[in-house]
């Protein structure tokens, strides 16, 4: 997917993310917000895949469910979803190993317990 046609998905994502957290508030279970924000894009017309494996190699061993993705658009953009009360550089170091894990460019960290989405929203890129 090229540059200009990733930042459009991402725009769409975050523009569902903001309709759920209007209909829905802060507050709520991971899942909940992941079941509805997967159905928003699904009607937008994207490719949704939820709770993808992402595996790991350590030289011979593989450990094929290692790690688990919340949300995976159009086969590139990464979702970690979160509900907590302030982002943690943890939370940015997860997605960026799931990033460079999948070999995808660019995730969104969506926390959803804020009181304006906007401040729930952090882009990563994995510079490849």
């Amino acid at each position: 997917m090229n540059v200009d046609e990733l930042n459009r998905v991402s725009n769409v994502v975050i523009g569902s993310a903001i309709e759920v957290h209007r209909a829905l508030g802060p507050g709520l279970l991971e899942s909940a917000y992941e079941e509805c924000l997967a159905w928003e894009l699904e009607r937008a017309g994207l490719s949704v895949q939820r709770q993808i494996n992402i595996p790991i190699r350590y030289k011979e061993l593989h450990i094929e469910n290692a790690y688990r993705a919340d949300v995976l658009v159009q086969d590139e953009l990464i979702i970690e979803l979160k509900s907590v009360d302030a982002l943690q550089p943890i939370h940015t170091a997860q997605l960026l190993t799931y990033l460079k894990l999948m070999d995808s460019r660019l995730g969104l960290l969506l926390n959803f317990k804020v009181d304006v989405m906007r401040n729930g929203i952090k882009r990563i890129v994995n510079n490849l």
